[in-house]
């Protein structure tokens, strides 16, 4: 997918005869992030070399004023227009929620209409075009996996990926963020112009760090996968040409089915995020006949609209707060006291290493500690039972429960998931055969999770291995 992507990139965003496609352009500047600015920051690699590298979004609350923002400034990304201005563009998730009456109320959506006063505009895809064009560009670091040398996979160190960062060039603006008085220069790039560059896609920048051509073996050229997939280079450049050439001619009727086989593997999403950037650079996403037709899960999704009102009591509170399967089964069924992969392990070559140690139960427990994370059950208290002491207490329950969990007198039940106030003791299984064979782990299923008889071969991490830090450990797992 990542070097489909980079052969429509740069016959289709970058021809070296012909025009970029015209339906390709109005779409990524409507109905993807491309157009929006990220700021980078520097960073020093190992090596010593100073690059810049991705921080977050530009947002609302970044500018003097907040751009007018009253309801969710730190919500709302910001792009350029074609005249080279700041604007707000309409749908950031930002203008989903807030109180009725809202003076952004009905923004949510993908008009091309700043946001502030609801003209029409054009965002710019790259910062050097239109007016007030930049001509200055930085190098910037990417995260590349390609090249971890494994036993069990192919891999591709070759060249500029040796050291597990690619450094590319990439356009880059300046702009003044602040308050009066408290003003600053922020570097920024688009979406667009980051992604066009971590593919390796030249585009005629002065010193440009990028493939020469598709035999060039540097990620994510159709050479460099042939060495990690076997594809020969010339049947993927065909596919991904006959892809986009359809997409383009029959705007968005190209189409990917993909199922259950890639979807078993630990880093699904990351693959699935590579098949997704296709089909964004290629207009087909909410476009009839063309997109993802995902042949595992729609049999439940599709009927998720009707029975999600019942089950999450829609018409007294939204958004329904629901937590996502693989974190659930995960606790539930004491995987993670298997768990002999570090985060360290996976960690992205830019980040820092002191920070971000530790078991992967550590990071579902503090994204859902965090509220970024939906958690279930919630709290290790029947939540009724929470409600008459905040009664008896004469505190409101809110109030009540925030007191509780900052002096340790009331705890969430995602910090001790073995604990048997925590154990999921009623199942309604819609439309899945979870205990027969779309288990992820189908042993720890029967051992933990139902108490039976099981195959579960390997030991827990025990009382001396790498056991998490933000949960309780119990010597006797339950069975």
């Amino acid at each position: 997918a990542m070097a489909m992507g980079h052969v429509i990139l740069k016959d289709f965003y970058f021809p070296e005869k012909g025009e970029r496609s015209a339906y390709f352009d109005n779409y990524v500047r409507r109905y993807t992030d491309m157009p929006m600015l990220v700021m980078l920051k520097e960073k020093v690699l190992p090596s010593g070399e100073t690059v810049m590298v991705p921080d977050r979004y530009v947002r609302a609350s970044d500018f003097n004023g907040k751009l007018g923002a009253a309801n969710n400034p730190e919500w709302k990304t910001v792009a350029l227009d074609m005249s080279g201005k700041v604007v707000l563009p309409n749908g950031a998730i930002g203008f989903r929620w807030g109180a009725d009456g809202r003076a952004d109320q009905g923004q949510w959506n993908l008009e091309a209409k700043e946001a502030r006063h609801g003209t029409e505009v054009k965002l710019k895809l790259t910062v050097m075009e239109g007016e007030q064009a930049s001509a200055e560009t930085a190098k910037v670091g990417f995260p590349y996996f390609g090249g971890i040398v494994s036993e069990h996979f192919p891999n591709n160190a070759t060249g500029d990926a040796a050291n597990n960062v690619l450094v590319r060039t990439v356009p880059v603006q300046r702009i003044s963020l602040g308050k009066a008085g408290d003003q600053r220069e922020a570097l920024v790039a688009t979406v667009f112009d980051l992604q066009v560059a971590n593919y390796g896609v030249a585009r005629g920048l002065p010193g440009e760090m990028a493939a020469r051509d598709f035999n060039d073996d540097t990620p994510y050229t159709p050479a460099w996968q042939e060495r990690i997939t076997g594809t020969p280079r010339e049947q993927l450049i065909t596919v991904a040409h006959q892809f986009a050439e359809n997409a383009d001619k029959t705007h968005g009727k190209s189409m990917v089915i993909i199922g259950a086989a890639m979807n078993h593997w630990f880093h699904a999403d990351m693959n699935y995020r590579g098949v997704i950037n296709m089909l964004m650079m290629c207009g087909c996403i909410g476009q009839s006949g063309g997109g993802w037709a995902h042949y595992v899960g729609q049999e439940k999704l599709r009927p998720q609209t009707g029975w999600t009102v019942l089950a999450f009591a829609l018409d007294w509170i939204r958004p329904p707060r629901q937590m996502n399967g693989t974190s659930f089964f995960y606790a539930h069924t004491d995987q993670w006291r298997y768990e002999t992969v570090g985060v360290d392990e996976i960690l992205s070559p830019l980040a820092d290493k002191a920070k971000f140690g530790g078991s992967m139960i550590d990071y579902n427990v503090r994204a859902e500690r965090m509220g970024w994370l939906p958690s279930a059950p919630q709290l290790k208290t029947n939540p009724i039972e929470v409600v008459r002491a905040a009664e008896a207490a004469n505190m409101d329950p809110k109030d009540y429960l925030v007191k509780g969990l900052k002096d340790g007198s009331q705890v969430m039940s995602c910090e001790d998931p073995d604990h048997p106030n925590n154990w999921p003791r009623n199942m309604f299984v819609w439309r899945s055969n979870i205990l027969g064979s779309s288990g992820k782990g189908h042993e720890y299923f029967l051992k933990h999770l139902l108490g039976t008889k099981n195959g579960v071969q390997g030991k827990d991490l025990g009382r001396e291995e790498g056991r998490p830090t933000e949960v309780v450990w119990h010597d006797q797992a339950p069975e």
